[in-house]
């Protein structure tokens, strides 16, 4: 117990001090934010996810979208016509005549490796092509799924 060092005028032991001592509550409490400030960062790292479809609404299209395609074998194909990454530059700008801001459509089939579909992102930022949209097939919202399925 703490003490006080005041005399008591009844005898001479020291009166008792029935004050709460926070000193090492705040040491515990410090330790603790530093534990949770460490490990709270390290909690998120590896998240499994199962992304789902899209159910927002459709954009408006273009009147000639260009559709640029990563096939399972991953060949590309702008259009229809498949074509070779060494040219894959000269093809694409052959295409939009030249201009920059011409919003690629990029498809990929659903075999296709991440990985690689970020190698064809990166050939179009290479060739100068930031303008890029993904294509993938249109989810019914939950409340229209529901009831086509009654």
């Amino acid at each position: 117990m703490a003490g006080s060092l005041r005399a008591s005028t009844e005898n001479d032991d020291l009166e008792d001090n029935h004050e709460i001592n926070v000193t090492p509550f705040i040491d515990v409490m410090l330790v603790l934010l530093i534990i949770f400030m460490v490990a709270a960062p390290l909690a998120t790292v590896d998240v499994n996810v199962d992304l789902p479809g899209s159910t927002a609404a459709q954009a408006p299209r273009p009147d000639k979208p260009l559709f640029l395609t990563l096939k399972q074998d991953l060949s590309l194909a702008i259009g229809n016509d498949t074509i070779q990454r060494a040219t894959f530059g000269q093809m694409l700008d052959q295409r939009t005549g030249g201009d920059k801001e011409t919003r690629i459509f990029l498809r990929a089939d659903k075999a296709v490796d991440y990985g690689e579909l970020m190698n064809v992102m990166n050939l179009l930022r290479d060739s100068g092509y930031l303008k890029i949209a993904l294509v993938g097939l249109e989810a019914l919202p939950p409340a229209e799924a529901a009831t086509t399925a009654q």
